[in-house]
């Protein structure tokens, strides 16, 4: 047998290298399905940072989660060292790097994983047994695409190129228990606003615009309004319920990831920033909004067909920068009766597909 062979039958057990951020990780989720339909008899385990590691926890590609903690028990030389010995230890056949970083090819080979899939990204190539080039054409790819291709090249795919997560019963009954509290019964229409990114303020639209459209949803649906988003958000989040005709519940900052999932999952519409949360929604198939200025909406758009991006062309966007460098006119041309519409449109069933929207 080959030390490279990588059929279904030499392939006891897989370890995925995660993305780092939370939008990214959703969008490999088509790629954890198309592991798992190639590899129906392996052990797959997901090695992730603590920010990510949740959204997998229940996932029925994923049959265990691996927290890869740089900041704590894993920070530094020492604690790569540690990492790679526990990952030797469970004897995984299989590396698949998801991630870019050199750093997730040097721990799959210090912990001697004998073959080690990824794209030959960050001088990596090297450390690859099984490495795919990027070329320009890649690069161009949906986030979504660009995943299932490097795969692809090995001949692991999938037909069903849908996002996935899930929420377990009592995760969703405790949700509901809470929005009870906030006086939001299971028959309201609950109306989510997202105005935080966690990138940087140049993918943010403005709390004042967010307000407005919340409060017009609001009247025209007869909705409920919750508002999420990160702890860093929470001031965000507090402008906008300060902005505000209608009352509100903030929720910014007070929900853990899986308890975000399933506030967003219960969510009957959105309205959000190019974000994790953005890709949550789309996951579980929230008709939404999203407003897009600085980054790029043809490699990171809701990958769903109930969603809509409003944006505006300008001469420098995408820039992909933290921080505007000028006038935000990407996002200041952006107006709330824009989005109004759009959403009224979305919810009516009469606008467009998302021009990234799966097939």
């Amino acid at each position: 047998m080959h030390a490279l062979d990588i059929r279904q039958e030499t392939i006891g057990s897989i370890l995925v290298r995660s993305t780092n951020w939370i939008g990214d990780a959703v969008m490999t989720t088509p790629a954890l399905r198309a592991i798992r339909e190639s590899f129906p008899n392996a052990r797959v385990t997901v090695l992730a940072n603590p920010l990510v590691a949740p959204l997998f926890t229940v996932h029925g590609a994923v049959d265990e989660v691996i927290i890869y903690d740089r900041k704590g028990v894993h920070a530094g030389l020492r604690g790569k060292l540690r990492l790679a010995r526990e990952l030797r230890a469970r004897r995984f056949d299989l590396a698949i790097l998801l991630q870019n970083a050199v750093d997730a090819a040097l721990i799959a080979w210090l912990a001697r994983i004998p073959r080690r899939m990824g794209y030959r990204t960050d001088g990596r190539g090297p450390l690859l047994t099984h490495g795919v080039a990027v070329d320009g054409a890649t690069r161009l790819l949906h986030h979504v695409e660009y995943y299932l291709a490097m795969l692809a090249r090995f001949g692991v795919t999938t037909r069903d190129r849908h996002l996935e997560l899930a929420t377990t019963a009592d995760e969703d009954a405790a949700m509901a228990e809470l929005l009870a509290g906030h006086g939001i019964g299971t028959r309201d229409a609950l109306l989510g606003i997202n105005p935080g990114a966690t990138y940087g303020a140049a993918k943010r639209w403005y709390p004042e615009r967010f307000a407005a459209v919340a409060d017009e949803l609001a009247s025209r649906w007869g909705a409920k309004v919750v508002v999420t988003g990160g702890p860093g958000e929470a001031a965000i989040a507090a402008d906008i319920a300060a902005a505000m005709t209608t009352p509100c519940v903030v929720m910014a900052g007070k929900t853990s990831v899986r308890e975000l999932m399933a506030l967003i999952k219960r969510c009957d519409f959105f309205i959000t920033n190019d974000s994790g949360p953005m890709h949550i929604a789309a996951a579980f198939g929230v008709p939404l909004v999203a407003v897009f200025g600085s980054t790029d909406h043809s490699t990171t758009s809701p990958w769903s067909e109930r969603a809509v991006i409003v944006r505006r062309d300008t001469d420098c966007a995408p820039c992909l920068l933290r921080e505007c460098p000028t006038d935000h006119r990407c996002m200041t041309a952006v107006t709330t009766t824009e989005v109004v519409e759009a959403a009224e449109r979305l919810r009516a069933g009469r606008q467009a597909l998302s021009s990234q929207g799966v097939s």
